[in-house]
């Protein structure tokens, strides 16, 4: 389940740097359509563009697209600055009332009764 979340992520990750990839491979499946209705040059005899001309317009208004998306993004960059001051006279005196605590404990009590049943030692075979 992890490797298939970290594929599917690294692909989305990766997906912006692919977009000239897709708009040159959506081009060449749609070529042949491309040539004959959309192509400037598509009513001439000898045609040597075959298309191209509509996949330079199209990776030009890709790139358009994408510097103009990196400028909004650099215009949108604020940087804030925020100073906390300390004022002295917040501070208080805390008076802690430290209680001595014994670092041991001592038994008055004789023990009632011993229970050894706990206690095995472990038997030698001969």
């Amino acid at each position: 389940m992890k490797s298939l979340f970290s594929i599917v992520l690294s692909i989305l990750l990766l997906l912006p740097s692919f977009g000239s990839f897709f708009v040159y491979t959506s081009f060449k499946l749609n070529q042949d359509e491309i040539a004959k209705t959309i192509c400037v040059q598509r009513k001439m005899v000898n045609n040597s563009c075959n298309g191209r001309c509509e996949l330079q317009k199209s990776l030009k208004k890709y790139e358009d697209n994408e510097k103009r998306m990196q400028n909004n993004l650099d215009s949108k960059v604020d940087l804030v600055f925020i100073q906390n001051t300390v004022v002295a006279d917040d501070f208080k005196l805390i008076a802690f009332d430290f209680i001595i605590k014994p670092n041991f404990y001592t038994i008055e009590k004789q023990p009632v009764s011993v229970s050894l049943s706990s206690f095995r030692p472990p038997s030698v075979l001969i």
